[in-house]
């Protein structure tokens, strides 16, 4: 079928319904929702079987859904209607979920029911909810109404399938009324510090995680709060006490805060003096409070330490000795690594790296293995005196291209990067740096620079990726700015296997697959050809001047005369609202400026 994807962004559940579905061999074209007569003539130009809106922020115009069936994806069960649907089903830790897929009509989220899929729900954020569960239930709720409508239904079906109605209209059969929930507001979010437990604020942070967080006061500055975690007992008694509210200390970009019986670490915050004249944005929370948070104690912590002591950067071994594997993992927030926390997984990899271990086995982190350089955190440079965005740029682009040597150079043992989540830009190399990489079939990859004002790239890719694909692949690749799944990943060759599971499963299967390739009888061989290879190629043409030559091509995206980088940056930073639909995306215009200059 010809499927349109309308959306507000090309986000996260987008991506992966459209390498699903073009994987399932549909004609796929995307449509970002600048304005009605925009969506009126991407479907005049695309004439689709379907539309299918897996994120929207406005109502589909009447003018398309009478024209072609209209699907919505809605992140809540059958019957449950409004805006912030998982908003509330996290501050209300709901213990089970869903995703449905209803056909638009007159009526907010009160179309017919097509498809729907549940969840449990897990503690965890909005955002590494939405990456996760719901994505994969709407994965599975969008291809089971797809196949429906395939198989006969046209706009305008008739009633659902018996299994798919509800008794009340919310879907949990409690009788409750019919489901509509409105925008959550800042004042069911607020938290009370002198009262709210820590599980309490904890859902509120959570349920406001990604946008638009919780409005509070911090060193008695208004800010919003994001990406919290529950501190241990341990890590509170290392602080002297002080009332609920107090920030005690810091650790690794964020700020520790007492509650009632306990306390939270906050991990980001978007404070508007941190970003003077300009709109605020979000950063890590002891960046964004940059003064206050100055004197206060630093907790760090070792990298081999108990699983509830909160940190970005975590190391385990498992197995008997000849044959251990090392588990190095790091969970940055949504997968961006400033140039700190470069600096500070350097740090660790030199320090696994004189472990005695056989594998070392990458897990990056759980919803993301890695984005690549921190835009937020350059966004943030460009408004402290005596420093500028281009020149963080290239602090962190110099600090990720150390990590990606540090692995590439690795030559004792076999490395492998797991992908529990998807990988982007620089972070897909820098997996490639591995000897080998894993990932689960939900996992999505964004193997290109370009889509960040044309962007060069670095992390060596010049000398990983064709090596993969060939010279002519990896140009191809590069060139194409598309999301490609890891099936497809595996098929080309740019990963090695792509694990027949899913996300929650993956991390027990590749650990598990990590100790049978230490405990191999041929790794002592596989490492000495890896160590001959590296030396092969070395002298053929070293690493260094690959990094040269990529370098020279990002200081003139950093400091040149063209300002696409900055401008796409500041975009990012900022949520900026597209004003068109990039045409590598929108497939349908591109075939009709084609068709405009033939004639």
């Amino acid at each position: 079928m010809r499927i349109l994807l309308l959306c507000h962004s090309f986000n996260s559940l987008t991506q992966r319904l459209f390498v699903e579905l073009e994987g399932q061999g549909h004609s796929v074209s995307v449509e970002l929702d600048v304005a009605d007569s925009v969506c009126e003539e991407a479907v005049a130009l695309f004439r689709p079987n379907l539309v299918l809106a897996p994120f929207l922020k406005r109502r589909i115009p009447a003018s398309v859904w009478r024209a072609v069936a209209c699907f919505i994806v809605h992140p809540g069960p059958p019957g449950d209607r409004g805006p912030s649907a998982l908003d509330w089903a996290v501050l209300e830790s709901r213990p089970q979920w869903g995703v449905t897929v209803l056909q638009a009509n007159d009526d907010f989220d009160a179309g017919p029911v097509w498809a729907h899929a549940s969840f449990p729900m897990r503690e965890a954020s909005k955002g590494s909810l939405y990456r996760a569960e719901v994505t994969q239930a709407a994965v599975t709720a969008c291809l089971q109404a797809i196949e429906r409508f395939e198989h006969g239904r046209t706009a305008g079906a008739a009633e659902p399938e018996p299994e798919l109605r509800c008794a009340d209209g919310d879907g949990d059969g409690d009788g409750d009324g019919d489901g509509w929930r409105p925008l959550l507001p800042q004042s069911a979010r607020r938290i009370d510090w002198a009262r709210d437990s820590t599980a309490r604020v904890l859902a509120r942070l959570r349920s406001a995680d990604g946008q638009p967080g919780v409005r509070d006061e911090m060193f008695g500055l208004d800010c919003h709060l994001f990406d919290g975690h529950p501190a241990t007992p341990a890590a509170l008694a290392a602080v002297p006490a002080a009332p609920p509210g107090s920030v005690l200390a810091r650790r690794e970009g964020a700020l520790l805060r007492r509650t009632v019986d306990g306390g939270v670490w906050i991990g980001q915050a978007r404070n508007p003096l941190a970003c003077g004249d300009g709109p605020a944005f979000k950063m890590p929370a002891a960046m964004a409070f940059a003064a206050q948070s100055a004197e206060l104690p630093l907790l760090d912590v070792p990298l081999d330490r108990d699983a509830q002591e909160w940190g970005e950067i975590r190391y385990r071994e498992l197995g008997p000795a000849g044959a251990r594997v090392g588990c190095l993992s790091f969970d940055f927030y949504n997968g961006a690594m400033s140039t700190d926390q470069c600096r500070r997984l350097l740090a660790a990899l030199q320090a696994v790296r004189r472990r005695d271990t056989q594998v070392l086995l990458l897990l990056g982190g759980r919803d993301f293995f890695s984005n690549g350089i921190h835009l937020n955190c350059i966004e943030a440079a460009a408004h402290r005196p005596d420093d500028s965005a281009a020149d963080e740029s290239w602090r962190n682009i110099q600090a990720m291209d150390d990590v990606a040597l540090e692995l590439i150079t690795l030559t004792d043992r076999l490395t492998v990067a797991a992908l529990r989540g998807n990988a982007g830009a620089g972070g897909a190399f820098l997996a490639l740096a591995a000897d080998e990489v894993w990932a689960h079939q939900g996992v999505i990859l964004n193997p290109h620079y370009k889509n960040m004002g044309n962007l060069y790239g670095s992390e060596y890719w010049t000398y990983l990726l064709p090596r993969r694909l060939g010279a002519a692949g990896a140009a191809a690749l590069m060139q194409q700015r598309l999301p490609v799944s890891a099936v497809a990943a595996q098929r080309s060759g740019l990963i090695d296997r792509c694990f027949d599971t899913g996300a929650l499963a993956f991390e027990i299967e590749a650990t598990t697959h990590a100790l049978a390739l230490a405990a191999a009888h041929n790794l002592a061989e596989r490492v000495a050809r890896k160590r001959h290879a590296r030396d092969t190629d070395e002298a053929r043409r070293p690493l260094a001047a690959y990094r040269e030559q990529e370098l020279s091509r990002m200081h003139r995206n950093f400091y040149g005369f063209d300002p696409s980088y900055h401008v796409a940056r500041y975009h990012f930073v900022h949520k900026l609202p597209h004003a068109w639909t990039p045409r590598h995306l929108a497939v349908h215009r591109e075939a009709a400026a084609g068709s405009a200059e033939r004639a």
